[in-house]
């Protein structure tokens, strides 16, 4: 009897690790196609897939992790091909003094600090966006892993490899909502809070948790709770740009920041339009276009997120995400990157196609795959500006 049971056991113990790992293995598979045509690519254009990886703003968190904001590295020029220290005050502080503190371990480099904290951010999201996936209406669990796919094959999920902040960003974003959909105020405006100082993005974040609190609390809901959230989710933004503001003597200095070294404002969305008419008219760049593409599937997919049901946090998390990047006149090549933590859209799609079968669920995660793996590796190994 105990050599029958024995293999039964280890077959269910199997199926637990397996359970236990899916949404990390799904994660890493995706992100391991990307990196696999990064590298083709980077042959055929005479780059190292280290210096893909490390390019453009890598370049401002590897300098910020190393020197801290007084310590900017003299080959750190904004848009304008400017030194200027105060430019590092535009990124904020999250991501690179994580990076820091990992590069204290022996053996590790602050490039492999960085990768290290970036990966490690993914593995954290995929979880979020699993359990995220199972909360959202008409969603399960294979509908999460299948947001875990889809977000891991956006079309520039390449930055999610990178020595940038959007991968620690989306996990505390992932898992805030998490704690919105689930009523767990404290988790939702820690994560929140912890998010406001990685990326300005939070703003977003901020408006989606403090409103959800906020129709709590107007409810009679959950207690104290609420109001423990909605007080934690603005602290990390709120914090830091106040800090900003005293040290360059203004109450709007990361504003002026953004406007000096990149020309970056806020402009209603009339400088994207303009790029949108432009590019599709000259049909000058296949980035450019695809870019243009983006930004209209995006638009389309909030509307089907209203009908579809999907929770109206969400929702405002996406608008809101959108809002930030569609209503800036900043670098318009960008403005894909940018679209990554709206990682909510997907939800309408990856519950109905968690209903499909399963060669076709197959196909359509392998083509989002390839089709971002490539999208990612033209835009840091042939394209030739920032992203």
């Amino acid at each position: 009897m105990v050599g029958a049971t024995r293999p039964v056991s280890e077959t269910a113990t199997w199926r637990q690790v397996l359970r236990l790992t899916a949404p990390a293995l799904v994660f890493l598979s995706v992100r391991g196609v990307g990196l696999l045509v990064l590298a083709w690519m980077a042959e055929r254009n005479h780059r190292t897939v280290t210096a893909a990886l490390t390019s453009w703003d890598g370049h401002w968190y590897l300098g910020l992790a190393s020197g801290g904001y007084d310590g900017a590295p003299a080959d750190l020029v904004d848009a304008h091909g400017r030194h200027n220290p105060d430019n590092l005050l535009a990124f904020f502080p999250g991501y690179p003094t994580v990076v820091r503190l990992f590069a204290n371990l022996p053996g590790l480099s602050l490039v492999d600090a960085a990768f290290l904290v970036t990966v490690l951010s993914g593995l954290v999201c995929s979880y979020g966006l699993l359990r995220l996936g199972t909360r959202v209406t008409g969603g399960s669990r294979r509908a999460g892993l299948l947001l875990v796919a889809l977000f891991a094959a956006s079309p520039m999920a390449v930055t999610l490899s990178m020595t940038y902040s959007e991968a620690m960003f989306c996990a505390l974003a992932a898992w805030a909502l998490v704690g919105v959909l689930e009523r767990n105020w404290p988790l939702a405006g820690l994560c929140c809070a912890a998010a406001g100082l990685v990326r300005p993005t939070a703003g977003a974040l901020v408006l989606a948790v403090g409103l959800a609190a906020l129709v709590a609390i107007l409810r009679r809901q959950d207690g104290w709770r609420p109001w423990l959230g909605g007080l934690l989710a603005p602290l990390g933004l709120v914090g830091y740009l106040l800090w900003v503001a005293s040290r360059t003597g203004r109450l709007d200095g990361w504003f002026e920041v953004q406007r000096q070294g990149w020309g970056s404002v806020f402009d209603g969305g009339g400088a994207t339009i303009r790029f949108a008419l432009d590019a599709l008219a000259s049909g000058r760049s296949v980035l450019e276009v695809i870019t243009v593409g983006l930004v209209v599937l995006a638009i389309a997919l909030v509307v089907v997120c209203l009908r579809r049901g999907v929770q109206w946090p969400l929702v405002v998390y996406a608008v809101g995400v959108l809002a930030m990047d569609l209503g800036a006149n900043g670098l318009m090549n960008s403005k894909a990157r940018l679209m990554v933590p709206a990682f909510t859209l997907l939800l309408p799609i990856v519950v109905g196609l968690a209903k499909r079968r399963p060669g076709t669920v197959l196909l359509t995660v392998a083509s989002a795959a390839v089709a971002s793996a490539w999208f990612g590796a033209y835009s840091l190994t042939a394209w030739p500006y920032a992203i």
